[in-house]
């Protein structure tokens, strides 16, 4: 995700996909392609590729790059950022000419499997038992399968999330976050009756493009329509993007905005964030990747909840490893590259990756920070069903029409009928194979 933010994705991760031909974006490439990495008198040099901007992901990769070439001196890594909006394109590129990375950012769920033929297959390095302590790892094993092997290190247990100002709802006499859409609307009205914006909305906070991206929303609409089992009707066509559940979700949402429950400019508003911690909106829905950014700003007053995107109580979160690192197939130093992976794996690197204000996607690991913490609560203690990013496992086709047309209809300049019914039309176009079991729900 993260398509994420930076999703991916963020991030998670997220997540803005480009559908740009692989030759086109071998041209773009060019001379500048950077090969896999060389060694030089005896020390080794990897190349990582990256999407990320300056938030969390970005952070902890960089301290874990640090910190890894400390504990093992003979071994450099050169980051590199590539560009978020095509970076998927110039990856597919460069690992056709193998002119690509040691190490890139990948996104897990049904983007590893569209790439799986250019990344290693890490079963032989990592055991059963290291396999079992990675959160949601069938989602970045080859077929969804973990005996077949994994294909991503996940970088961080991300998650699609509302944040909240503690003060402004105090102002406004609103003991705590709403759960529904009732009680949204509820909320909405009591914040506005004291001049505060209920909630903001905007360009994406990752490096995916200066654009407004949905499938944070989206996520919580499909959540408080349908179970995670039947998220796979969506996938295969069973349950078409017309039902009328989708529209009546998607109704009410692009209505937020018409009934004041939003700003006005909610498709081009820019520094988001920046808004929010300055207390000029008592809502934001974001991802967990920029935690430690709006704790700066608010320090006890952030809370996190639940988007509540449901006609009942929510009853589901959005809890998914959406992005993290693999091994090309044509790295020259497969086994300095794994190391990295490993080392990922260790309490150290949890650490870092705590530190920057992410969660380590490891079972049962608690952070010392209380936001990130009660996240991880919500599925751990309060009954939510963990979902997985709705975009990383519906098609990339769907998911590029969806990122087009369901802004389109929050900002009022198509209605929801035919927002939803391009993206219909995208899955009725795919091939049967490409609706078959690969996402099992």
């Amino acid at each position: 995700m993260r398509i994420v933010p930076t999703r991916v994705k963020g991030g998670t991760v997220r997540r803005f996909i480009i559908g740009a031909a692989a030759l086109a974006a071998v041209a773009a490439l060019g001379g500048a392609a950077l090969a896999a990495g060389g060694s030089r008198s005896g020390n080794v040099t990897l190349t990582l590729w990256h999407n990320y901007g300056t938030e969390g992901n970005a952070i902890a990769t960089k301290n874990l790059v640090t910190a890894f070439e400390k504990a093992n001196p003979g071994i450099t890594i050169k980051m590199v950022s590539q560009p978020a909006d095509n970076y998927f394109a110039l990856l597919q590129a460069a690992s056709i000419s193998h002119t690509g990375p040691d190490l890139a950012v990948q996104w897990t769920g049904l983007f590893d499997l569209k790439y799986e033929k250019f990344l290693l297959n890490l079963k032989p390095y990592f055991s059963e038992a290291e396999v079992a302590k990675i959160n949601g790892a069938p989602y970045m094993s080859s077929n969804f399968d973990t005996s077949k092997g994994l294909l991503v290190m996940p970088l961080e247990n991300q998650f699609y999330i509302g944040f909240y100002n503690k003060a402004l709802f105090k102002k406004a006499g609103i003991a705590g976050a709403p759960t529904s859409w009732s009680e949204l609307q509820a909320d909405c009205t009591k914040l506005k009756a004291k001049g505060i914006t209920p909630m903001i909305y905007g360009a994406d906070t990752q490096a995916l493009g200066a654009q407004f991206y949905p499938f944070y929303d989206f996520s919580y609409q499909m959540i408080g329509a349908f179970s995670p089992s039947q998220w796979r009707d969506l996938y295969t066509g069973k349950t078409p993007w017309t039902s009328p559940k989708i529209v009546s979700q998607m109704n009410k949402w692009v209505a937020l905005p018409k009934s004041g429950c939003t700003n006005k400019d909610v498709l081009t508003k820019t520094n988001i964030l920046g808004a929010f911690v300055k207390g000029q909106a008592a809502m934001i829905v974001d991802g967990n990747w920029d935690t430690a950014t709006l704790q700066k700003g608010l320090g006890k007053n952030l809370g996190a909840f639940v988007p509540p995107y449901a006609d009942g109580k929510q009853h589901g979160v959005v809890q998914y490893p959406g992005d993290g690192f693999s091994v090309t197939k044509y790295s020259k130093h497969q086994p300095e590259a794994v190391k990295f992976l490993k080392f990922m794996m260790t309490a150290q690197a949890a650490k870092i990756i705590s530190a920057a204000g992410l969660i380590p996607d490891i079972k049962g690991f608690r952070t010392t920070n209380p936001v990130a913490n009660q996240m991880l609560d919500f599925a751990g203690k309060q009954g939510y069903v963990a979902y997985p990013m709705l975009d990383n496992v519906i098609q990339p086709e769907v998911v590029t029409t969806a990122q087009k047309q369901l802004v389109a209809a929050f900002g009022g300049n198509i209605s929801v009928t035919a927002a939803l019914k391009s993206m219909k039309s995208t899955l009725d176009g795919l091939p049967s194979s490409r609706k078959g079991s690969r996402y099992s729900g």
